[in-house]
């Protein structure tokens, strides 16, 4: 029974590993292919709107109510150290460093990456994908590479979208709820704000356009035949671009601030 036990574990592991760099070698050749003739613009243009302008609404409701209470919390608890003065700071910060492009990339993932998951594994399942191989189409260039260029281009965009309204966000509560002066406010905003915030935060957003897009296009171009395993595909695509995003998040924040 330990043996058994054991080999089980062995096993169980053997098969996470190889899903691992499968999944790695599809999302690298899926980008590689962005960059090999033949492009397809036009499917392109539709994911970059598919991607970055439906996507809008979304990020911008999350990001201005997330700087709102962002600025409630910290007036609430920095008023006990008498640290009122630092709220705009902690708002901007926290809005372009971190909240920004997490919270977006979270929004998206649950929008785009489930609607890309549950489209390819559609046309698996209804073998279009065998269809396009017939007529001498390669599937990545045609399905996985406008959709991961898309979403590199585009969350960034999404991202600076989400920062600064976001910090308007802030801004509103600061002045028209808790009483602050909207002069010194902005200037405390602008001051302590720098080139790097900024940065990381779009450059966190270009890695979780990758990852939503690859997560995406990855689970449905492996979806199981039959509608659940469609409904698979896009929970696990979902669940996957979260955990990674958490984990991107964090490496790419040491790797910025990690001294």
């Amino acid at each position: 029974m330990i043996f058994n036990f054991i080999e089980k574990i062995g096993q169980y592991t053997v098969a996470n590993f190889s899903r691992l760099g499968e999944a790695c070698r599809f999302a690298f050749k899926g980008f590689i292919n962005c960059f090999i003739p033949p492009f397809y613009p036009k499917l392109v243009f539709k994911q970059i709107l598919h991607i970055g302008y439906f996507s809008l609404p979304v990020v911008g409701l999350t990001a201005i109510f997330s700087g709102a209470v962002l600025a409630l919390q910290s007036y609430s608890g920095f008023s006990r150290f008498n640290a009122e003065s630092t709220i705009a700071t902690v708002v901007v910060l926290s809005i372009t460093r971190e909240l920004g492009p997490v919270l977006a990339g979270l929004m998206v993932a649950g929008r785009v990456g489930a609607s890309m998951a549950a489209e390819i594994g559609t046309m698996r399942v209804t073998e279009q994908i065998d269809a396009l191989k017939t007529l001498s189409t390669n599937p990545f260039k045609y399905l996985v590479a406008p959709r991961i260029l898309a979403g590199i281009l585009m969350m960034p965009f999404l991202v600076l979208v989400a920062d600064v309204i976001g910090v308007m966000g802030g801004y509103l509560v600061s002045v028209y709820s808790l009483g602050f002066s909207s002069g010194p406010y902005l200037a405390s905003t602008f001051k302590y704000l720098e080139t790097i915030d900024v940065v990381s935060g779009l450059v966190k957003a270009g890695f979780f356009g990758f990852v939503i897009s690859a997560s995406g296009c990855y689970f449905g171009y492996n979806s199981q035949r039959g509608a659940e395993g469609v409904g698979v595909a896009t929970t696990n695509a979902v669940v996957a671009s979260s955990i990674l995003i958490l984990l991107m998040n964090y490496a790419i924040t040491g790797w910025f601030f990690g001294n």
